[in-house]
């Protein structure tokens, strides 16, 4: 008997837990959700180039010799007409003085021979031979004091010098292939990229139909980020794009020029430059931090509809822009998506959702690409 009211006792005592438990499992779950909203994005396109010097001058004699004396340091800024080199410049001094002489003596046999040719006392042609004498003797006269000059080797353009491939006692002559030193300037300088034809006429098809706008007044302006990954400060500008595909890659090379007061860019840094493409007038952005991926790969968030019923939900993103994604199919304005709880959700689950903080919207506005949304 006493047996009976024991049992009986237990399932009286499992029956009331299996009533308390399960409220339980009907209790919704707290998570943080954000409601997404339509807002113009201008995407970005991210390209891989190389920094080019905007003059680049080969330093080469025109006349031959042995120099002297190097009258620059090594890595400093010149200006346009600095002495760089001095040849030796005796040979040519003395063939100066020597033309300046021939010239004297052909001015004054010229002058000499004017009243005789007027009085008919010499041939017009014995006068004519003197003053075309004359003026070759100027000419001469010229050719020495130009190449008296050249001795001295002075920078074509102004820049940054580099080293010097020749030394004083060098013997260097006028045509010769080897340069003696490099001048670049680097303030501005250009990043030319390239960027494959099929990516250039998908922008244009999307533009031509409307799903981009043209980026204005801003189209021009080109972003970079650096090899370490950071952002360079200064913004720079598209100058051209060329009109023709290269046809081993199949791509177009498009170029930038960007102000380098500092010399931080440095000619044949790589770099990745920031081209803006359009303007998606209704564009939806999610934060990275909503979006997962299948076994597949395939990106998903979880969307808490109308009844606080969770639903899992595939997408495809674009772009990302700080630190948000561009959701180009998949997620509408005012859908809730779960950010904050999603270790717990599962498709179906019931819950109760507060509205995250907003995070402070970054500063860098480059943007890469979703290799899962490919």
């Amino acid at each position: 008997m006493r047996l009976k009211i024991l049992s009986a006792s237990l399932i009286l005592m499992l029956a009331a837990c299996d009533q308390h438990a399960a409220p339980t499992s009907d209790k919704p779950l707290s998570v943080g959700v954000v409601t997404l909203h339509s807002e113009p994005v201008t995407l970005f396109t991210q390209l891989p180039g190389r920094t080019t010097a905007v003059r680049t001058a080969e330093v080469r004699p025109q006349v031959s010799g042995i120099i002297l004396k190097r009258l620059f340091k090594e890595g400093a800024e010149v200006k346009a007409g600095d002495p760089l080199y001095q040849i030796d410049p005796a040979s040519y001094q003395a063939a100066y003085d020597k033309a300046e002489a021939t010239l004297v003596n052909a001015n004054k046999l010229a002058q000499r021979y004017k009243p005789l040719a007027a009085a008919h006392a010499i041939s017009g042609q014995t006068y004519d031979d003197a003053v075309a004498a004359a003026r070759e003797a100027q000419a001469d006269l010229e050719t020495a004091r130009v190449n008296l000059n050249y001795t001295k080797v002075r920078a074509p353009i102004a820049g940054h010098i580099g080293r010097s491939l020749s030394t004083e006692g060098a013997l260097v002559t006028n045509g010769q292939s080897s340069y003696l030193t490099t001048i670049q300037q680097l303030d501005p300088i250009y990043v030319d990229v390239s960027e494959s034809s099929q990516d250039l006429l998908r922008q244009r098809r999307a533009l031509a139909e409307g799903k981009l706008k043209a980026a204005g007044d801003n189209a021009a302006a080109v972003k970079l980020k650096l090899e370490d990954g950071s952002a360079y400060e200064q913004e720079g500008r598209l100058e051209f794009s060329e009109v023709t595909v290269d046809q081993g890659t199949g791509s177009v090379t498009l170029r930038a020029v960007f102000p380098n007061p500092q010399r931080v860019l440095l000619p044949g840094m790589f770099v990745h430059a920031s081209f803006p493409q359009g303007v998606a007038d209704q564009g939806i952005l999610a934060p990275q931090e909503a979006i997962m991926h299948d076994t597949k790969g395939k990106p998903y968030v979880f969307v808490v509809q109308a009844d606080n019923s969770v639903a899992q939900q595939s997408i495809t993103t674009g772009e990302m822009i700080g630190d948000k994604w561009l959701v180009t199919s998949g997620l509408k304005a005012s859908d809730r998506v779960v950010v904050d709880g999603l270790q717990d959700v599962r498709s179906g689950s019931r819950v109760q959702p507060t509205e995250a903080q907003a995070k402070a919207a970054p500063q860098a506005n480059l943007t890469t690409t979703d290799p899962s949304a490919q």
